[in-house]
């Protein structure tokens, strides 16, 4: 077989040159580079992916490293879309990190979105701009997957991938699809990875006050694992890989 970068020889093996050429000529878009977005930007670089979008505005701290790939004691303090695209120089240096250090809203998409993609991971965990970018996407026929919420559940047999419609027992989606809804949007037709784990913690686990973030809005912060914010980003990961290797994609949301 040839393989002109041993790095890609197994996904090679399995997807065939034509799906690895595929791959080499997409664009995704990683839209939040936290718990979810830096296991989905992990497995998406490793993948063979030819030029990457990153888009973050944060920077780490030391309360990160519990689930986010990227959080490292080396890393507090620094920017994750700097980090994000020096682990993709390690990772494949053939693949075009961009990066866009902005706070996503319904100002900025619009410029966001200016440039061709061929698919966007949505991994942002604030409500409002999550909705008015899984409402651009959908009305501009991008194909997408959204990670609905992570925090709070323990159990993996839960997780799942399939259409915002078939989400529950998630709070994120539940305002998520009526949000959506109101804005003329078919939720049938988005794509998404959900826990439908009904949830039963310690009261400590839900809510805490943290203050502000860099936008002047409040926060909250909830009880995690890091192996269920993994599961969630490497299951869009690799539905994305799989979608853009083929030669058919996201149709439905094209529609």
């Amino acid at each position: 077989m040839e393989n002109k970068n041993p790095r890609l020889l197994r996904t090679t093996m399995l997807l065939g040159e034509e799906g690895i050429e595929k791959l080499k000529q997409s664009t995704v878009m990683i839209v939040g580079l936290g718990a979810v977005g830096g296991y989905a930007l992990e497995a998406i670089a490793r993948s063979g992916v030819g030029h990457l979008i990153l888009v973050d505005f944060d920077c780490f701290d030391e309360s990160n490293i519990n689930r986010q790939i990227l959080a490292l004691s080396s890393t507090i303090g620094h920017k994750k879309t700097e980090i994000a695209r020096q682990r993709v120089s390690e990772i494949n240096p053939q693949c075009q990190a961009e990066i866009k250090e902005m706070f996503v809203n319904q100002e900025t998409i619009p410029h966001l979105l200016s440039e061709k993609v061929d698919f966007v991971v949505d991994a942002i965990d604030s409500l409002n701009p999550k909705c008015c970018l899984m409402q651009a996407l959908y009305e501009q026929k991008i194909p997408f997957i959204s990670s609905m919420g992570a925090a709070l559940k323990k159990d993996v047999s839960h997780i799942k991938y399939g259409r915002l419609s078939q989400s529950k027992n998630c709070s994120l989606a539940k305002f998520i699809r009526k949000r959506l809804r109101k804005r003329g949007v078919d939720i049938s037709k988005i794509n998404c990875v959900f826990s439908d784990e009904q949830i039963s913690l310690p009261e400590n686990a839900l809510l805490a006050e943290e203050g502000e973030n860099n936008n002047g809005r409040s926060r909250h912060i909830l009880g995690s694992l890091p192996t269920i914010t993994a599961i969630f980003g490497l299951i869009i990961a690799n539905q994305v890989i799989l979608e853009l290797s083929s030669s058919t994609k996201q149709d439905e949301q094209k529609c």
